[in-house]
């Protein structure tokens, strides 16, 4: 038998075991709880400091003169909009006091979490029934920043307690990392604000205008009463901006808050003087590109547009551009793609949109043709009626004014911008060499070959852009040297500058360009090209009326300015001298303020003769040739030295008989210009007579074809008619 001694010190009674093993139970199931707890709220990874620092991306990036100013800025990132990160140091202190008193008061005493403040709030909430204020509860600046760094720890609708346990996990995982400072300084560039806006500094350029250093008290208690609800209107948050500003006159305050709520001061914190260039030149967040601009000349090129498109009134033209550069280094000095005011295509860049040329390409077809000695500024021309064969049809050229001048010399040709002589240039030069050599002067716009453009071509027929035209007369300038412009520095990677015209034939034609008195019967004794010292230029407009140019040089600068309708239709009323040239000229003035142009120094190959011009109703004069081709007399040639070709009738042309009229009273005469003594005439492969013979055609109706060949029977000349 065992004894009662025995078993009280061999076992314990039942119910000490039981309780013993519920404890045990109990801490076990309190550690699973715990660790369990302990899992479902933990936060994320916090990152380090200066790795979130590092990693900071701006949705901008930076425009800036060649003196370090800020010119623009371009939005390159549409998430959000942020700008460069700002230092802790450079936020107002009235800003920082603030938004420490109204969001987190022991922010600096605490460890990431105010034990203080979730004991108050819970107390507050089991008193009041929980519809206590649950803006913000507790949450500290570290929690909120916590939930900037990872979203997942204030994802939108989840106010739980366990999201509030990681929320406090994470806040108290960044005090232990990171220092007060760095907390602050990361949440006022972390916070999200109103609108799209995020941190103070895209915070303080759009509400107020102001960069973070510049914000005053008011400024400070708006911006603090702006956190709880980025979205409040005026009345709520003039409200709380009141009570953070512990002020007792709160009108100034509520002004302040309609002021911001209205979005006054949403403009961007730029001088948005170079958009189009921004646009152009800024692809990446954050960047920041030092241009060669110069921000005074860009400053005049933009008030002499505006004021002459104010003048000139959007009923009439909308938009226009200026580019301005430098003739020594390329230096792209201004670029203004357009200034707003009426247009309805403001975000084209009028600098870099191709556009019809229209006679701004003549200097560079006499400058090739005079380079080759086949033409001199004194060479006689002749303006009238023509009518060329090319592979589309009848080309017949016309000039401006529907006129024509007979015999003129190169010289008032260019300058007077004449049509019909400039297309007999081209005949005498090549469409395909021509092209090339607009090829070579960077009109790269021109992608088709020669045959495509046709003789159209002498006229301006293709399109280019404004960059393109000041670079290639920034060519003339340096006496026929190319090379690229560009908008950065380039000191020290420039490319050697290729000859590409002939200095005598770049003089010349530059020459010409200024020659005030040669352009007199165009443009007038005193038009907006005129200037009080030496300056070349060239005018233009377009088929249709669509686009005015006037690009010249002086010294040193060449100016471009297109003036039209971006969106195609045509100006009213609107010439190169009264569109265009009145910014050239504004441009220019101010360029050579205090310091006139002077005109370039004749270079070897150029010699000048006293010439008289027989014929023509141009005066004697002196004139520039290239060494070798000089002559004391131009005069037309006379008739008979002329090629033999047939004037009348104009091949394409279409006559109608009359019913009413007997047919052998209809007949058309036939006209031959040069000696044609042998030569005969052939319609529509019959034997017509001798072309010096005065000869009529019977008119039947039908398509014709009249032949003009030479006493070997070889074809002349013929023409294409059509009677009805």
């Amino acid at each position: 038998m065992t004894s009662l001694s025995e078993t009280v010190e061999g076992s314990e009674p039942p119910g000490k075991r039981s309780w013993r093993d519920a404890l045990a139970w109990l801490a076990l199931a309190l550690l699973i709880l715990t660790t369990a707890a302990h899992l479902l709220t933990r936060p994320p990874a916090m990152p380090a400091f200066d790795k979130e620092r590092a990693k900071w991306q701006p949705s901008e990036a930076w425009l800036y003169d060649r003196d370090g100013h800020l010119l623009d800025s371009e939005r390159v990132n549409f998430d959000r909009r942020r700008l460069a990160w700002v230092p802790l140091k450079d936020i107002s202190p009235a800003v920082r006091t603030a938004v420490v008193q109204s969001e987190d008061r022991r922010f600096w005493s605490h460890g990431g979490v105010d034990w203080l403040a979730i004991a108050s709030t819970v107390r507050a909430r089991l008193t009041m029934g929980g519809t206590g204020d649950r803006s913000r509860g507790a949450s500290t600046l570290p929690m909120q920043l916590a939930a900037f760094l990872d979203p997942s720890l204030a994802q939108p609708g989840k106010r739980d307690w366990r999201t509030k346990i990681r929320q406090m996990r994470a806040g108290q995982a960044l005090a232990a990392s990171w220092s007060h400072e760095q907390m602050l300084e990361a949440y006022f560039n972390l916070l999200p604000l109103r609108g799209e806006a995020q941190g103070i500094g895209a915070g303080a350029q759009s509400l107020f205008g102001k960069k973070p250093a510049e914000l005053n008290r008011t400024d400070a208690a708006l911006f603090a009463g702006l956190l709880p609800n980025p979205a409040a209107g005026a009345e709520a948050l003039g409200r709380r901006a009141c009570r953070i500003a512990q002020a007792s006159d709160c009108t100034a305050i509520r002004a302040a808050a309609a002021t911001l709520v209205s979005g006054e001061h949403a403009a961007r914190f730029d001088p948005a003087l170079a958009p189009h260039l921004a646009v152009r030149l800024l692809d990446q967040p954050g960047k920041r590109v030092k241009t060669t601009i110069d921000r005074r000349i860009q400053t005049a090129a933009i008030v002499a547009l505006r004021r002459q498109l104010a003048g000139l009134g959007s009923g009439r033209v909308r938009d226009g551009a200026v580019v301005v550069l430098d003739n020594a280094t390329g230096e792209v000095l201004a670029y203004v793609g357009g200034v707003g005011l009426k247009s309805t295509a403001s975000q084209v860049d009028g600098a870099n949109a191709p556009r019809q040329a229209g006679s701004t390409l003549k200097p560079h077809l006499y400058a090739q043709v005079i380079e080759h000695g086949w033409l001199t500024a004194a060479s006689i021309l002749d303006d009238s009626p023509v009518q060329l064969d090319t592979a589309s049809g009848l080309y017949v050229p016309k000039n401006y004014d529907h006129s024509f001048k007979g015999p003129v010399s190169v010289r008032h040709a260019l300058a007077s911008s004449l049509n019909v002589p400039a297309v007999r240039a081209l005949v005498i030069d090549d469409v395909q060499q021509f092209r090339d050599r607009l090829w070579a002067l960077g009109y790269h716009s021109l992608v088709e070959d020669g045959e495509y453009y046709g003789f159209s071509l002498a006229l301006g027929s293709a399109e280019v852009s404004l960059v393109e035209q000041a670079n290639a007369f920034r060519t003339f300038a340096n006496m026929g040297k190319w090379s690229p412009a560009h908008f950065v520095d380039m000191r020290n990677d420039r490319e050697v500058p290729r000859q590409i015209v002939n200095p005598a034939a770049a003089f010349i034609v530059g020459d010409i360009l200024a020659d005030a008195s040669a352009r007199t019967d165009a443009f007038g004794a005193d038009s907006a090209l005129r200037l009080p010292f030496w300056a070349a230029a060239k005018t233009g407009t377009s088929k249709g009326m669509r686009d005015n140019w006037c690009i010249g040089w002086s010294d040193r600068f060449t100016v471009a300015v297109w003036v039209g309708n971006l969106e195609g239709d045509s100006m009213r009323a609107v010439s190169g001298t009264s569109g265009a040239a009145p910014v050239w000229r504004d441009v220019m003035m101010a360029l050579h303020a205090g310091s006139p142009g002077k005109p370039p120094t004749m270079p070897e190959g150029v010699e000048a003769r006293q010439i008289t011009l027989p014929g023509t109703r141009e005066p004697p004069r002196r004139e520039y040739f290239l060494t070798g081709t000089a002559q004391t007399e131009m005069a037309a040639a006379p008739q008979a030295a002329r090629r033999p070709r047939i004037t009348s009738p104009v091949s394409g042309s279409v006559y109608a008989l009359d019913p009413d009229i007997p047919i052998d009273r209809q007949r058309l005469a036939v006209i031959v210009s040069g000696s044609v003594a042998g030569y005969r005439l052939i319609l529509d492969k019959k034997a017509l007579g001798d072309a010096d013979a005065g000869q009529q055609i019977l008119p039947r109706p039908g398509a014709h074809m009249l032949t003009l060949v030479d006493p070997g029977g070889r074809m002349i000349d013929r023409v294409r008619f059509t009677v009805r």
